[in-house]
């Protein structure tokens, strides 16, 4: 029978199947430092020895901002894991962990599995890359497979050739335009079509990054000549192979895109999927201006906007910052003249790292309109809650830094001519390989690293009060915030914990910390957004016992189950009848997760019983009644 890519890589990896997920093997692992701690405790916690990974890596991208000795502390532990487990650590300054994985470690048809929800990035180059909680990174470098929802393969066939300053951001918007930040839930975004011929390695990969706006378990691209070049220019030829869908491969739905018929597209404040034209906006003054990220920090995307600057000068009411993606990058603006033509143009060049993009600096000024190659623009994420931020492609973004105002990038005239070298610079010396012995590694550990809390095991019933009810897609910005000041507190969770939902409800800790055991009542998507497991581990430290929600998110869903905290999908009518101070109790807990009969829900103010599930595997399951992912691990005792 004929099969998709997808399909392929997965029987190739495959290690454990029941009718509801597959557990694969895990060939390379991926943490940053905001995320990256937290997986190396838990790793720790595990007792093994030595990653049992191909390839892991350890990457400092995030929390680089040094304003105390907490980011810093930090950096000096992870280094040290990373010498002592068998991890290659890529320093503060080397890049952006998704950029540089790209470039240096990424292969065809190998699975990836990072602590961070934008390790898709990798799909460009034909990785199966997934995003998921740091914990269930932890279990796959200690040997074990990584179970997900078996999911729905959707062939998105892109046709003919994007027109001039039409950009691959304009191809993921228009993706998130048509399906919404849910529409992805459940399932793998599988390329083809002629259209993808047009489109170089890290155009693939803004696509494959930003594909997590729409909740998508992962995206993926072919492995074809375009692919081998972009091998061959980091001297990695060796590693390419060939990888395509069979020919007449069945699909479980098919999106057909014109790329020909698109146009310069723009996401308004305050979600990736609010698209519109640009030519709806323009004309609207702009504040700022940051290009960058994860999504669109490519020497391809920064030598085009270069060429754009070059003469001309930002507009004198507007702040232009540029990322470049990765050191590499960054060396090789400098050797061509890009760079002298950015900082002449008055463009302020930041460090190589998320900085902006995860609240790390630059944030906007009140009410300001900051235009971003970013993949994300939810409220408040920028550190500015009253500024309005507006997702874009470099093209847009350097149009409206020269004009001061929302400005369609084809009134710059012809597009520039954008030579990319054969070779690029390789220069690993910021990547440091693992110590030979790592058993004569002593780890470091600043006042900053705490232990990590644990749960009991699972009791059959619990008595919860709804501390706070919310509406649908929830983000895990809302529930444990990103920033400057917030970030730094990422290895204390008793510190971070204080600001939980804090952006929503300024009381949520106090009222959390008197109640001791609680329940969150949600609408649908519960949890979208970025992999971090603090938005699962906080609550879990403050006593959450129970999320009570009418969906969730792929990922946040997985670290609720990891953390012991228990997922209950609600129907409208219940999510109606509930309300925020209500004191429930839930029976046959261990019962109705074992699959025998539904969970017993019972307000104990008005006497009103309801019946809700769980829809767990039987591996969900053992880890739910176990306490969680650790508990699990340190139990089952084999890898």
């Amino acid at each position: 029978m004929p099969k998709t890519l997808t399909q392929k890589i997965i029987d190739a990896h495959i290690i454990d199947k029941s009718y509801l997920e597959y557990g694969i093997k895990i060939d390379q692992t991926l943490t940053q430092d905001a995320t990256g701690t937290l997986v190396y405790l838990e790793f720790e916690a595990t007792g093994i020895p030595k990653v049992k990974t191909e390839g892991s890596v350890s990457y400092v991208d995030h929390n680089t901002l040094q304003t105390g000795f907490e980011n810093a502390d930090d950096h000096k532990f992870l280094q040290d894991m990373a010498h002592k487990y068998g991890i290659y650590f890529s320093r503060p300054g080397n890049g952006i962990c998704h950029q540089v994985h790209l470039e240096r470690f990424g292969i065809p048809g190998k699975t990836l599995l990072g602590s961070d929800s934008h390790t898709p990035t990798a799909g460009g180059i034909g990785m199966l890359a997934i995003g998921a909680g740091g914990i269930d990174v932890a279990a796959a470098m200690a040997g074990m497979p990584f179970y997900m929802p078996i999911p729905k393969v959707v062939n998105i066939i892109l046709q003919s050739k994007p027109n001039n300053w039409v950009s691959a951001k304009d191809i993921i918007l228009e993706i998130l335009r048509r399906l919404s930040v849910k529409g992805g839930v459940g399932k793998i975004f599988e390329y083809t079509g002629n259209g993808i011929k047009h489109l170089s390695v890290p155009e693939r990969a803004t696509i494959t990054n930003m594909g997590a706006e729409t909740g998508v378990t992962t995206s993926i691209f072919p492995s074809d000549d375009i692919t081998k070049a972009f091998l061959l220019s980091q001297k990695r030829g060796d590693q390419w192979k060939p990888l395509a869908p069979d020919d007449n491969a069945t699909y479980d739905e098919t999106i057909e895109i014109d790329l020909s018929s698109l146009e310069p597209l723009i996401a308004c404040p305050h979600s990736p999927d609010n698209v519109k034209s640009i030519k709806d906006l323009e004309g609207k003054a702009v504040d700022q201006v940051v290009i960058g990220s994860c999504t669109n920090s490519s020497l391809k995307d920064l030598l085009m906007v270069a060429s754009v600057l070059k003469g001309k000068k930002v507009h004198p009411n507007v702040s232009l910052a540029i990322s470049p993606g990765s050191r590499q990058v960054l060396m090789m603006l400098a050797s061509t003249g890009a760079l002298t033509d950015m900082i002449s143009a008055g463009a302020r060049i930041l460090e190589c790292a998320c900085g902006p993009c995860i609240g790390m600096g630059q944030a906007p000024r009140t009410n300001g309109v900051s235009v971003r190659t970013f993949n994300r623009n939810f409220k408040g994420r920028s550190g500015t809650s009253a500024a309005g931020v507006y997702l874009t492609s470099p093209e847009v973004a350097v149009a409206c830094a020269i004009n001061g105002k929302f400005t369609d990038p084809r009134e710059l005239g012809a597009y520039p001519k954008i030579h990319l070298p054969e070779k690029f610079l390789i220069d690993d010396s910021m990547i440091i390989p693992p110590a030979k012995k790592g058993e004569d590694i002593e780890i470091t550990r600043g006042p900053n690293i705490k232990p990590l809390p644990t749960r009991e095991a699972l009791k059959d019933t619990i008595e919860i009060q709804a501390i706070i009810k919310l509406g649908d897609n929830i983000t895990t910005d809302d529930i444990m915030p990103a920033g400057a000041k917030i970030l730094p507190l990422r290895s204390n969770i008793p510190e971070i914990s204080k600001h939980v939902f804090f952006g929503i409800d300024k009381n949520f800790y106090e009222r959390a910390n008197e109640t001791k055991s609680s329940g969150i009542i949600a609408g649908e998507n519960y949890g979208q957004g970025s992999s971090r497991e603090h938005a699962a581990l906080c609550p879990m430290y403050l006593g959450i016992k129970a999320v009570l929600a009418r969906s969730f998110a792929r990922i946040h869903r997985s670290n609720l189950i990891n953390f012991g905290i228990i997922p209950v999908i609600i129907d409208k009518k219940a999510y109606d009848a509930i309300q925020q101070g209500q004191k429930i109790r839930i029976g046959n807990i261990l019962g109705a997760i074992a699959g025998k009969g539904t969970l017993d829900v019972h307000f104990l103010s008005s006497g009103e019983k309801i019946s809700c599930k769980t829809d767990l595997s039987g591996r969900e399951a053992t880890i739910l009644r176990a306490g969680g992912l650790l508990n699990y691990i340190k139990k089952k005792g084999n890898y």
